[in-house]
């Protein structure tokens, strides 16, 4: 397995509008994060990976972009961007951008001009039809409910837009276009940049007929058509179009955003002798507890799908490709709070789901917050919630499927994207200290108890168990490189798995429930010595290692030695 920064990197992601606010506007900014850039270094980060900074009318909390290359009013100047990149890079810290190029703002200059007539110059940089017989140009459902379509009336045509109608999809069939987009990515490089996250970007080649779902696969008028546009025809043209243009020429990072793929499409986007990127975020591990892959659709997660979907992950790429490793982001809910237990075992359930991600094989994620075990937040009302998908669904639910608006709220509860998106809990004052203002989202109420500060001031604390666990990988390449095998595939309470490297192998044990089952080591596991590296619980140096009661939500892990 060829040896590279990215594998060994462990990369925090900021949600600016969340993460520090500097003057008291109630949203967070450039400035901010250069204040907290210490709080990451301390913590051991060697990327950051931030969201989207750039203007935008914010109809999608920045993935609605209306000039790639200027910063948002909200946020900051160009020259406070500078300035930020400058600060991460004197602490030997990385900066990766997000790259929104599925869409843009239907405020950017090229879609106002785009919508002016058929015979714009900038009419085929986007997506345009005109409609069947009074109706949209085909049944396909948006990722945020409702059409993909939209009606111009100036030119009496429909655009397309997979996300929101203010998010119009580019027409990547145009060669101009992608060439514009090529210019700007070196744009951002040769501001000194270390990579991107690509944003959605297997959904940027579409079947250009359009043609209907003729299967229903969901109540009502639209469906979903993810067959017609998730890796699409052209993906893979593009993306090495991109490689060849830009991404060769940088020693960077790129990670690929990518709905509805399986470890064998990942493989053709990142083989590490052909791949045009790194590695992807796939989402599989993030269905465990939606029933019939339907997001909203809450079911209690079964961890042997976990395990299963995990390991198909770990062994398909295995020698050949790189996974990423998360369990949030500001897509996701709190994972204390979905995989875990955020009452009773907050901390413990917080620490061992850190461990069980980070000892496998690839680079781990980790999303503001996440490492001091920020919750879910019940919202008082569907009013307090910012998040576009949340509200679009909460109306389609209530007005047009005649769902209960409690059982709507209830998922709502446990899967809104406003659960990670509330402010990052620095400290115990007003706001939780990320503002002197009022916030654009509510504070979680619990940043008393639950903050940064009161986690630094405690060793025993989440942040610095996160902060062992990087120190960690920092230390034994077996972290890093070591192959991975599961042990006990059909156990219901406990994840446990290997990792081998040459004459060492680690054992990472992981309690999944607030019961106490019994860990039996396999008797094909044989070592001379054995140390524990770290557990969330204080355990004797000489306890024996062949047969152990785990406490409620204990991870251990040990390095054997042959």
């Amino acid at each position: 397995m060829e040896k590279k920064w990215w594998k060994e990197s462990v990369v925090y992601q900021i949600y600016p509008r969340s993460f520090k606010d500097s003057n008291g506007d109630g949203i967070g900014d450039i400035k901010g994060i250069i204040e907290k850039l210490d709080y990451l270094y301390e913590l051991g980060i060697d990327v950051i990976w931030l969201s989207p900074v750039y203007e935008s009318p914010n109809d999608d909390g920045g993935y609605d972009i209306s000039d790639y290359q200027a910063i948002m009013d909200e946020f900051g100047t160009i020259e406070d961007w500078e300035t930020m990149l400058s600060e991460i890079h004197k602490r030997e810290m990385k900066l990766m951008m997000d790259l929104v190029v599925n869409h843009t703002s239907d405020e950017h200059k090229w879609f106002i001009e785009s919508r002016q007539s058929k015979d714009n110059p900038y009419r085929d940089y986007y997506i345009w039809r005109p409609g069947e017989k009074g109706e949209e140009p085909s049944n396909w459902q948006s990722f945020f409910s409702g059409s993909t379509w939209q009606y111009d009336q100036v030119s009496d045509e429909y655009y397309l837009h997979l996300f929101s109608k203010k998010q119009p999809d580019l027409n990547w069939e145009n060669p101009k276009l992608r060439q514009e987009i090529y210019d700007m990515m070196t744009w951002w490089l040769e501001k000194g940049i270390d990579g991107f996250r690509m944003d959605v970007i297997n959904v940027i080649s579409k079947d250009s007929n359009f043609p209907d779902v003729e299967e229903r696969n969901r109540k009502g008028k639209y469906q979903w058509a993810g067959k017609y546009f998730v890796n699409g025809p052209r993906i893979h043209e593009y993306l090495r179009e991109m490689k060849e243009k830009v991404l060769s020429k940088y020693d960077i990072l790129t990670v690929g955003e990518m709905p509805e793929v399986n470890p064998e499409d990942a493989l053709k986007y990142t083989d590490q002798n052909d791949g045009t990127l790194n590695m992807v975020f796939q989402f599989e591990h993030m269905r465990v507890d939606a029933k019939n892959n339907i997001k909203w659709d809450v079911k209690p997660f079964d961890l042997k799908e976990l395990k299963q979907i995990m390991t198909k992950w770990q062994k398909v790429l295995e020698g050949k490709a790189w996974n990423s490793l998360y369990l949030s982001n500001h897509d996701q809910a709190r994972p204390v709070s979905r995989f875990g237990n955020d009452q009773e075992y907050r901390v413990e359930s917080a620490k061992m789901l850190g461990t069980w991600l980070h000892m496998m094989q690839g680079t781990p994620y980790i999303y503001q917050g996440e490492e001091i075990g920020m919750t879910n937040l019940r919202f008082p009302a569907i009013d307090d919630h910012r998040c576009i998908e949340t509200l679009n669904m909460y109306k389609d639910a209530t007005e047009n499927q005649g769902k209960n608006p409690e059982d709507v709220m209830n998922a709502i509860y446990a899967k809104s994207r406003d659960n990670a998106r509330t402010p990052m809990q620095w400290d115990d004052s007003g706001q939780a200290g990320f503002t002197t203002g009022e916030p654009w989202l509510m504070v979680n109420p619990n940043y008393r108890e639950i903050n940064a500060e009161k986690a630094i001031s405690d060793p025993n604390s989440i942040y610095h168990y996160y902060k062992k666990l990087i120190q960690l990988r920092k230390a034994y390449p077996i972290i890093v490189y070591g192959k991975y095998d599961l042990l006990y595939a059909d156990h219901e309470k406990i994840a446990a798995y290997t990792r081998t490297l040459k004459n060492e192998m680690l054992l990472v044990v992981t309690n999944f429930s607030s019961e106490q089952p019994v860990f039996i080591l396999p008797e094909t596991i044989t070592y001379k010595s054995h140390d524990l590296l770290i557990g969330n619980y204080v355990i004797e140096s000489n306890e024996n290692i062949k047969s152990f009661q785990l406490k409620p939500y204990e991870a251990r892990v040990y390095l054997l030695r042959s």
